[in-house]
This record gives C-alpha cells, structure tokens and sequence, in this order.
C-alpha cells in the first residue's frame, strides 16, 4: 500500500470506494483491509485528526489496474478475505443487515428524542405564559 502520488500523466483515473464496491464482492468499510491484503495501491486522503472534535473524514483511492488484477484473485479464492467482510456470504449479509438496522434504529430514537425535547421546551413556554 503506498500514498506517494503517480506520476501526472496517467492514463486512468484512479477509483474511489464506490467504484470498487462495485466490483469487489466486499462491503465498503473493508474496502482499505482487502486491498491491502491483495497489495492494491491505496491513496488516503484526510483523516487528520481535530483533537477531542475525532477526526475528518477519510477517503480512499485505488489504482485501477490494481484493483482489476486483485478482481480476478478475490473471485478465484486467492486473496483471504474474513467472510464477516464479503457481500456473498451469509455471515457478510448478517453483518450488513444489523448494522443497517442498529443505525436505522439508533436514528430513530434519536429524532424522537429531539421531538420530545422540543415538545417539553414549548410546553414548558407555554405553561409559563399562562400562569398567573
């Protein structure tokens, strides 16, 4: 895995996580594990850290002609790939479902957390108003 930039004329662009995702039978999060794994060349760009604020986001770019060789290795079986990481398993789909539904639900409490915050806060201001 290497950062260093290519030379700045190359012939293809290199592919961002989406692309690949679409080619590797891996979910996306893993992405930077396997093509690391199947010595894919990876820019990373961002993910400084902001101190006690986390950090910003980090976005990865991989070299097309990698990414093809590595391809044609992940279907044959040659690259080991924990099957928690693939989308063609059946302990990757259990992953993906669950972490969909804990984020589906997670979101859930939360906007309804917010609504009854606002709800007391102008019932509250309500109340006040009111009383004499």
């Amino acid at each position: 895995m290497s950062n260093a930039p290519e030379s700045g004329h190359e012939e293809e662009e290199w592919l961002n996580s989406s692309e690949v995702a679409k080619l590797w039978p891996v979910r996306e999060l893993w992405l930077s594990g396997v093509a690391h794994r199947a010595d894919v060349r990876v820019r990373r760009i961002g993910g400084a850290s902001r101190g006690t604020w986390g950090a910003e986001p980090t976005f990865y770019y991989f070299h097309p002609g990698d990414v093809r060789r590595a391809a044609a290795a992940i279907a044959e079986g040659h690259v080991d790939i924990p099957s928690r990481w693939r989308t063609d398993t059946p302990d990757g789909r259990r992953e993906e479902f669950w972490g969909t539904l804990t984020a589906r639900v997670a979101g859930t409490l939360m906007l309804a957390v917010l609504v009854v915050g606002i709800l007391l806060i102008l019932g509250t201001g309500i109340f006040l108003l009111t009383v004499e």
